[in-house]
């Protein structure tokens, strides 16, 4: 099964700044898929404040290798 969401943009430092649901389609700047994880749309991610900014991220399973991207 394929990952539900995708990076599809980052920044020279690394930072992902969009991102595609691979179920709806919907593309999402990182701002829109913050407030859609707050929101409780995306159960298996959550929000840390990284360097001052709200980044989202993938809940922890198990597998190191498994993050956005």
């Amino acid at each position: 099964m394929p990952k539900r969401v995708k990076v599809t943009n980052e920044s020279d430092s690394g930072r992902n700044l969009r991102f595609h649901d691979n179920f709806t389609g919907a593309e999402m700047t990182r701002a829109e898929f913050v407030r859609a994880i707050e929101r409780g749309d995306y159960p298996n991610h959550h929000v840390r404040v990284v360097h001052g900014v709200k980044t989202p991220a993938g809940n922890p399973d198990g597998n190191p290798r498994n993050n956005l991207g």
